[in-house]
């Protein structure tokens, strides 16, 4: 068939079906912004569902017909195209509705980053025919530098993380008000759900699935997907035995600061050939991908800071359970990823603070700054002594007056040195 026969039919298609039923996130795309909407995020993570929450938009609130709305998914089968194909869309478009003026035109690009130049083919629709134009990508660089460079300054973008907590507990329809903290039964059932949120993450899929066993393979599958298409397909890896241990260690040392040199060093004993270079290539990949999230150390030298050790951790807490056996146990570091998260998805800067002591997250909003230490619980003696010393000494360094312990569930509100640190249970702080 015929390219443009095949943009025909998946126009048409789409115009004809009925919306899968949708779970609003918290996330509202901006409309009639005369601006290029690109949405961003790990695969799966909902990036479809929010345009089709758009579109609803669109048809029910703005009252725009469903004929003025082109939705094409570019990971369809029947899509094996070129750039120079792209432009038969509007020559299918204009044959269907010769009536319907472009500009009126709302497109929708799903996964767009597949189809190589897919930029350039934007940036004429842009400029010629219309201003509504919403794209979607699994891949932060692909499509950040090549919207820096050719669409400059046309682009707002917008990151798209799994569910945040409020977010999951509406998906598992349980509606919670602030009074629900203090009623026992409620609270019982929102710690239940915050430690399956803490265990299996919040990718949508994933969230509506029973079976723990099903969750796990779930997001093996995804991992594998991200792997073999985002990673060694699209970056031409060829020494998958070092990619593969890099990213085992990685998710080993989530947390804790990523010695680079360490792993070059240990896969050389092993008699592994690779360069530094590769390993650091990698851990940018890896981000690219939303695979991880890479924080860097705060100091007040920006180049300090560049060169510091970063910490990495996961997207999504389901990959720690699903990619290492180690995690079960390890209930701290699972509650520090998935805060680390929910921070980024709520659009904060985050850095880690260490000099004589550390403090495990400094959040940034506004220009307002937070310490915050994490951890499980504060019950041991010897825990809790030292997340208070690494809490003090960050807001002394910061000259700030109040810092934050998050627990699991663990409540309290001390005063050291005449720092207030307010101790609070993570569920209740993310609500």
């Amino acid at each position: 068939m015929k390219v443009k026969e095949i943009f025909k039919q998946l126009i048409v298609e789409f115009q004809s079906r009925k919306l899968p039923e949708i779970i609003d996130r918290n996330i509202e795309i901006p409309l009639n912004t005369n601006k290029i909407i690109s949405v961003i995020g790990v695969r799966r993570s909902g990036k479809t569902f929010i345009l089709f929450q758009t579109i609803k938009r669109l048809v029910k609130q703005q009252k725009i017909p469903i004929e003025r709305i082109v939705y094409i998914n570019f990971e369809d089968e029947r899509l094996e195209i070129t750039r120079e194909e792209l432009n038969q869309l509007i020559e299918a478009y204009k044959e269907i509705y010769p009536d319907i003026s472009l500009d009126k035109v709302y497109f929708f690009f799903d996964e767009v980053q597949n189809i190589e130049g897919w930029e350039k083919f934007i940036r004429r629709v842009y400029d010629n025919y219309t201003k509504n134009i919403f794209i979607t990508g699994s891949n932060s660089k692909l499509l950040s530098s090549e919207i820096a460079t050719s669409l400059r300054g046309r682009n707002i973008s917008i990151t798209v993380y799994p569910l945040t907590f409020k977010e999951f507990l509406n998906f598992k329809n349980f509606k919670v008000k602030k009074t629900d903290i203090y009623n026992t039964e409620k609270r019982a059932k929102i710690k239940s759900l915050f430690v399956e949120y803490m265990e299996f993450g919040g990718f949508p899929e994933v969230v509506f699935l029973e079976d723990k066993n099903l969750k796990i393979k779930v997001l093996q599958e995804y991992f594998e997907v991200m792997l073999y298409r985002d990673v060694i397909e699209r970056y031409q890896i060829k020494n998958l035995l070092v990619l593969k241990y890099f990213i085992k260690r990685v998710v080993e040392d989530v947390g804790k600061p990523l010695s680079i040199n360490n792993i070059y060093n240990e896969l050389k004993s092993q008699g592994y050939r690779t360069a530094r270079d590769s390993l650091y290539q990698y851990l940018e990949i890896l981000e690219t991908i939303f695979f991880s999230i890479v924080i860097k150390k705060y100091t007040k030298s920006v180049l300090k800071s560049e060169l510091s050790q970063k910490k990495v951790y996961l997207i999504d807490n389901g990959f720690l359970n699903a990619l290492s056996f180690s995690f079960k146990e390890k209930k701290g570091i699972l509650l520090e990823n998935l805060l680390l998260k929910e921070f980024k998805a709520l659009n904060k800067e985050v850095f880690y603070f260490k000099e004589k002591r550390e403090c495990d997250f400094i959040v940034v909003e506004n220009e307002k700054i937070l310490p915050v230490q994490v951890t499980f619980s504060i019950a041991d003696k010897k825990t809790k002594k030292r997340e208070i010393e690494g809490l003090v000494e960050a807001l002394k360094y910061f000259d700030l007056n109040e810092g934050l312990i998050l627990t699991f569930d663990e409540k309290d509100e001390l005063e050291v040195d005449s720092y207030k640190i307010k101790i609070i249970p993570a569920y209740e702080y993310l609500l």
